[in-house]
């Protein structure tokens, strides 16, 4: 008797294996750069600064290994299933602790499931690294659509609730039937969304960054009194008039930028630096004055920025901000459901807007966890996988 396989739900091995000629074709653009002039001011006020990017240039034409990330991505068991269409990348690495919680936790932009490497070992294996295996979970790290290894969504549609929705399904057909779910940056605005709509199975959710200042019911009924919370509206202004050049350019004209993307990695890694303050000042700081913060290293940036080079996704990844854009759109005609599931938060102080607990309060009624850490900026997870890891824990563990 012959057994039919059911493909669309079928989860495939995947091994990640770059053919030289890509890493020749990188080098030989990177060699044939054209520079622009130096900019006319001491900070970055301009954009990028060019002595930045020479030198990111240098290391990643004549130093940088490629395999190196290569061989850590495969070290790690990698997977594939279609979901709504697309052809979805995943990282899954089960903790040897019997009681371990599942735990899906998404990347933003403009990172990938590199930026949440390091932490890997102190989530699937605390006891490892000075925790208790009562804290260990099953991690799933999955690549957005568009994002990496994972496929280009062949249509529009696929916001951040249609991202959640996916997720779901992926861990029913991982067969957890109860898990967490975490996010950052872009992953905060999915995971977020999550919590707004309560997939069965849903237990609750850590975020570290406080996207939903933006949805209705939540940004008209921020507190500005404190101190900090006059520091943190500040901080969203700044961001927003002075800060957001890049946000306003993919939600809106995703296709345009995507010509630079794809055409020079150079660009690329321009476009991917020039996020947020204090992250570019970290990263430059690597690169021009060889002192790395925390896990930003020279190295660790440039697998990231390679990734997306790799894969071609530039303009794909810049889709998903302008699908953001339209979600966000329709929230002043149907406001987003209140989340109804427990939330933890953890404010890094470095944040692009490091949220204070009762613009948290507003946003998340259902708080059962907060948390204001003493160091780690936008990139928590990144620059510090082991302070990171142990807020995680710490917001999930009433949940278990």
């Amino acid at each position: 008797m012959r057994t039919e396989v059911d493909t669309t739900t079928a989860i495939r091995s995947f091994r990640v294996d770059i053919a030289d000629e890509q890493i020749d074709d990188l080098r030989e653009r990177i060699a044939a750069t054209r520079w622009p002039s130096k900019e006319l001011v001491g900070d970055r006020s301009q954009g990028v600064q060019l002595a930045t990017m020479k030198e990111l240039a240098r290391y990643w034409a004549t130093e940088y290994d490629w395999r190196r990330c290569e061989a850590r991505l495969n070290a790690l068991p990698q997977f594939t299933t279609e979901l709504g269409g697309v052809d979805i990348h995943f990282i899954h690495v089960k903790s040897p602790h019997e009681d371990a919680l599942p735990l899906i936790m998404t990347h933003g932009w403009p990172g990938s499931v590199v930026e949440l490497l390091e932490t890997v070992g102190p989530l699937t294996d605390p006891t490892a690294h000075g925790g208790d295996a009562e804290d260990a979970f099953h991690l799933v790290l999955p690549s957005i659509p568009g994002y990496g290894f994972s496929g280009e969504p062949a249509e529009v549609g696929w916001d951040a609730a249609r991202i959640g929705q996916a997720w779901a399904e992926l861990m029913r057909r991982l067969g957890y039937s109860r898990y967490v779910a975490q996010g950052g940056d872009r992953g905060a605005v999915i995971t977020d969304a999550m919590a707004r709509r309560a997939p069965e199975g849903l237990l609750g959710v850590h975020i570290n960054v406080l996207t939903a200042v933006v949805v209705p019911g939540v940004a008209e009924h921020l507190p500005g009194e404190s101190e900090q919370e006059r520091a943190a509206f500040d901080a969203l202004n700044r961001f927003t008039t002075d800060g957001s050049g890049y946000f306003l350019e993919m939600a809106t004209r995703p296709q345009t930028i995507g010509y630079a993307l794809l055409d020079s990695p150079v660009a690329l890694a321009a476009w991917m630096l020039d996020h947020d303050t204090d992250g570019y000042n970290k990263i430059a700081g690597a690169f021009v004055d060889g002192r790395p913060t925390g896990n930003l290293t020279k190295e660790h940036v440039v697998d990231n920025v390679t990734l997306y080079w790799l894969t071609g996704t530039g303009a794909s990844a810049a889709r998903d901000y302008w699908e953001d854009g339209r979600a966000r759109a329709r929230f002043a005609v149907e406001p987003p459901p209140v989340a109804s599931v427990p939330v933890g938060f953890t404010t890094f102080p470095e944040e692009v807007w490091a949220a204070p607990r009762s613009w948290v309060e507003v946003a998340y009624p259902d708080l059962v966890y907060f948390n204001e850490v003493d160091k780690g900026g936008h990139f928590a997870a990144w620059e510090e996988p082991e302070l990171f890891s142990t807020e995680v824990r710490a917001a999930f563990r009433r949940l278990r």
